[in-house]
């Protein structure tokens, strides 16, 4: 057995898929993993692969011009979950190598992606579900700030690298206004300028100071809402097991008027 041994990256898989591909090993001695593995297994070659930029253009190219947008959009989200293969399930590159073999093989990706008895293709549908969820519930409860500069900011910490998702969403329904989205799990963060298609970079260089330092409208701002969300409040109602349910506790240190309580 050969192990591929990927960056957990949409480059980095997409790499190892080309790598695999063109290795002429027999696609059933070959399996995909992201990250070293926990234990190494007897009688296994493992070859690390090293993300380039090229090859995954190359495979982009071959799933979009041979099966479609909503293949490559289904493979994208998978390779974008942060959902650990943990137990018996497949490691996602190997769930991704695995589904595009099958739809190569068969010439109908969306025909593929509906064999949920395959387990690859099933390990894709999780990973679609679990990406769209998160991608979801940052729709809802992403909060903006306006910082000293009149730029909008905010702070993710998400499961899954659904960053790509919001800077879209956002920039289509902020077109005019400067705005960050920070994700601090996977350290990047998407930067839109007003009229403008937005980017997406490394946050390695980010001042995290400087990005803290809101307006006075800000502030005033903050502590109205603040003022109103606790008058309204009803002490002899209030239900914290309830307010988990609603609003899961990952999500209150990004949330204005429960960051209070972390």
């Amino acid at each position: 057995m050969y192990v591929f041994i990927c960056e957990d990256s949409l480059e980095g898989i997409f790499t190892g898929v080309y790598d695999a591909c063109a290795s002429r090993l027999g696609h059933r001695n070959i399996r995909l993993a992201t990250g070293e593995p926990e234990n190494y297994e007897l009688f296994s070659e493992y070859i690390h692969v090293a993300p380039s930029a090229d090859k995954t253009g190359k495979v982009i190219r071959t799933i979009t011009s041979r099966f479609g947008m909503q293949f490559y959009e289904s493979i994208y989200q998978a390779a974008m979950s942060g959902k650990p293969s943990s137990g018996r399930k497949m490691d996602k590159a190997d769930a991704i190598y695995e589904t595009i073999l099958l739809a190569l093989a068969s010439g109908d990706g969306q025909k593929v992606l509906l064999s949920l008895g395959e387990p690859c293709v099933y390990r894709i549908f999780e990973l679609c579900r679990a990406t769209n969820r998160e991608a979801c519930h940052h729709l809802e409860f992403l909060r903006f700030s306006e910082l000293e500069n009149g730029v909008l900011f905010a702070t993710i910490h998400p499961k899954d690298n659904v960053l790509p998702y919001l800077a879209e969403h956002f920039t289509d329904r902020l077109p005019s206004e400067n705005f960050m989205i920070y994700d601090a799990t996977h350290q990047s963060v998407a930067v839109h300028k007003a009229l403008s298609n937005y980017i997406l970079t490394d946050a390695a260089d980010l001042d995290l100071e400087k990005v803290s330092r809101y307006s006075s409208d800000e502030e005033a701002f903050r502590q109205l809402w603040l003022t109103f969300f606790d008058h309204i409040a009803i002490e002899s109602r209030k239900n914290p097991g309830l307010q988990m349910q609603l609003i899961p506790k990952r999500y209150w240190a990004d949330t204005q008027e429960y960051s209070r309580f972390c």
